[in-house]
């Protein structure tokens, strides 16, 4: 039986009445989401990919405990388990936006812009008055321990990492009652329409905690896409704060929030490590999650900054010379010109998803051209930097800095790390300087 058919039977089966118009619209890791109508009736069904019956019981009681706490969430129409021990679930089909840089350019959507922080706000307070007993199975891991463990599982040097472990373990805040917290609460998990957040998706990282997590999160740098405001590109902090406790949340801590965004930065630096990670493990060969592996730099760089360190500027770098032995265009110049092609030609020739992954090939020509041209200039960089930090590589001055060899890392340290998360940069996205 085909994917497709097999959904069919289970909307069939569960709402007992055949379906029709049945479209995929996504296939993530961990789950894969289709689209039908029943008789008349738009609906969602989401399938976990992985049989995970803890997983599953605790998204549809949170589910329906978000609806009753009158978070803006889609109404559950059903919920089951397949023939292969896989969940899935059956919402109502809620319209609107989901793609951030659509949320914050698209003119159809500039009153949500002006709307969305204090609905944000609104909306958090209301998950974190959500009951705990209402949830089945809230774990309450320790995130910082849990954090460090996945960062070693991977056994890359990182020393800007190394700094924030330090930094979060030595500014960690005092314990506080704990909430029900979303877990990924940004732009991307919320649909959006002309009149502001219509709906809060993904609630697979669901968990008992810090409700500051929750408000520290949706104000990385990452998930602003771009954009000027700190919370989500689109509004303040001081709105965000406004807003949450106006809705009957409790009395925010604006230290907390920024160690939960210190710790949120690192998380998805992290999180881009295990992305790449699983293409070159061969879990899942995708071209998009190879790019993601240089993003890595981006929140290495924001993490300093979210410490409080000054970046140093930019160096000025000239391309390399081509050796003389090749013919002219160099290699950097040919694979500028397919990028050209990519980002001219194909882009604007496809909708979805194919246009969205011709984008990200183009990016990644874009970074291979500015390798091979700046190369040479970047290691002679490292190389100096490593000798005057006295180690050996990366490595050595990571497990330096994570051992305290070098006590607190002072102003040499520290700009020696920036100068290589810049130079990073410098290849892997110069425009995020």
């Amino acid at each position: 039986m085909s994917g497709r058919d097999h959904i069919i039977e289970i909307l069939n089966g569960a709402l007992g009445i055949d379906a029709d118009e049945v479209i995929r619209l996504s296939g993530g890791a961990s789950r894969e989401t289709w689209r039908a109508s029943v008789d008349g009736q738009a609906v969602i069904l989401q399938r976990q990919r992985v049989a995970d019956r803890a997983g599953f019981d605790r998204e549809v009681s949170v589910l329906r405990a978000a609806h009753a706490a009158g978070v803006p969430v889609p109404r559950l129409v059903a919920s089951g388990i397949d023939d292969g021990g896989h969940g899935y679930v059956i919402t109502e089909a809620i319209t609107g936006e989901t793609i951030a840089r659509r949320i914050l350019r698209d003119d159809a959507l500039a009153h949500a812009r002006e709307v969305l922080t204090g609905q944000i706000g609104a909306a958090l307070a209301r998950i974190h008055a959500i009951d705990p007993g209402d949830v089945d199975g809230l774990g309450a891991p320790d995130p910082l321990d849990r954090l460090r463990a996945t960062f070693d599982a991977m056994d890359e040097a990182h020393p800007a990492f190394e700094i924030a472990f330090r930094w979060l373990a030595e500014h960690r805040p005092a314990p506080v009652q704990p909430t029900v917290v979303h877990g990924d609460f940004r732009l991307g998990n919320l649909i959006v329409g002309p009149d502001g957040l219509r709906s809060v998706l993904d609630w697979e990282l669901v968990h008992l905690g810090d409700p500051m997590e929750d408000l520290g999160w949706v104000g990385v740098r990452a998930w602003r896409f771009g954009a000027a405001g700190t919370v989500a590109g689109v509004g303040s902090d001081d709105e965000l704060f406004e807003a949450y406790e106006a809705a009957g949340g409790p009395a925010v801590d604006p230290a907390r929030v920024r160690w939960w965004r210190v710790f949120g930065t690192l998380g998805w630096g992290v999180i881009c490590m295990m992305q790449a990670r699983a293409h070159l493990r061969g879990v899942a060969r995708s071209h998009e999650l190879a790019a993601i592996g240089r993003r890595v730099c981006e929140n290495e760089y924001d993490v300093l900054i979210e410490i409080g360190h000054r970046p140093p500027s930019p160096p000025v770098l000239e391309a390399a010379a081509p050796s003389g032995l090749h013919d002219a265009p160099s290699g950097s110049e040919l694979l500028d010109s397919v990028a050209e092609f990519l980002t001219d030609q194909v882009v604007p020739a496809h909708e979805g998803r194919l246009g969205f992954h011709a984008r990200v090939a183009a990016n990644i020509v874009s970074i291979v051209s500015r390798e091979v041209s700046l190369g040479p200039q970047l290691e002679d960089r490292r190389q100096e930097r490593l000798e005057r930090l006295g180690v050996v590589d990366e490595a050595d001055l990571a497990a330096q800095i994570r051992s305290g060899v070098l006590g607190t890392p002072g102003a040499v340290v520290i700009d020696a790390v920036f100068e290589s998360v810049i130079d990073k940069l410098l290849v892997a996205n110069p425009r995020y300087l």
